[in-house]
């Protein structure tokens, strides 16, 4: 039911839904033809083949519009509007809903995105490397469902500020620009200085979209594919930590003036 709602409210205004969906295309389309460009008459550049750098954008383009499609932004409005008392005197948790609402809204836009790439597939016929192991394959979807839990506790802690603050946007915006740079959206984050992007790695970021994709491209070693799942694990126990704790502690302060 919270499935069908959500997607029912995100249709009510279908032309913004639409533009939406547009910008997201664009946005990519950018990224994408900046990388051709820059692979005309290069076969190699920073040590990735125009094969598969474009198969890292074009991956990175699905990946990141089912993890960065959620429904947490909402949370600040609806502590700061009283909203949320709503939620707490229903018999049903709080995180439950919040997880359906995202799943639901994860579901709509990638169904678009599938679409989409289809679209461009077919207009475009970009070189894409398929990856035939399944083994890697299977860990590509474990490390994409770990940062599906990675940016969700993010986001859902960037909207707990609300306990504290009316200016969330801001903070979200801010992060949203930085995210694109640190968690490797614009560009894989090994053609960084070594010693940047060993920095990076040891941040939840990269696991969003950069980590995922270097599996399914089969680009890692056993040992930093360990090490990496094993950082994106410690980053998920922090951060739903960290959520809770942060749950409790704006209860406390929560007041819905008026409702």
């Amino acid at each position: 039911m919270l499935i069908k709602n959500t997607w029912d409210e995100a249709l009510v205004y279908r032309l913004n839904f639409i533009l939406w969906r547009v910008r997201v295309v664009i946005r990519f389309l950018i990224t994408y033809f900046l990388w051709s460009s820059i692979y005309s008459g290069n076969q190699q550049f920073f040590g990735y083949s125009r094969e598969m750098m474009l198969t890292y954008v074009l991956m990175v383009y699905l990946v990141s519009n089912f993890v960065f499609a959620t429904r947490t932004q909402n949370i600040g409005s609806e502590i700061n509007e009283g909203k949320l008392t709503n939620y707490l005197l229903k018999p049903f948790n709080y995180f439950i809903s919040l997880g359906a609402r995202d799943v639901s809204d994860k579901l709509l836009n990638f169904g678009c995105t599938v679409f989409e790439f289809a679209i461009i597939y077919l207009l475009f016929r970009p070189p894409f490397f398929f990856q035939e192991n399944l083994g890697l394959i299977i860990l590509a979807v474990v490390a994409f469902v770990g940062a599906v839990g990675v940016y969700f506790c993010i986001s859902v802690l960037l909207g707990f500020l609300g306990f504290w603050t009316s200016e969330i946007w801001a903070t979200r915006f801010i992060f949203i620009i930085l995210l694109d740079f640190v968690a490797g959206n614009f560009f894989p984050i090994d053609i960084l200085p070594k010693i940047l992007s060993q920095i990076l790695m040891l941040t939840p970021f990269p696991y969003m979209f950069y980590f995922p994709v270097k599996v399914y491209l089969g680009q890692l070693t056993t040992s930093a594919t360990i090490q990496g799942f094993g950082v994106m694990a410690v980053w998920v126990f922090l951060l739903t930590k960290a959520m809770f704790l942060v749950w409790r502690k704006g209860l406390k302060v929560y007041s819905a003036e008026g409702r």
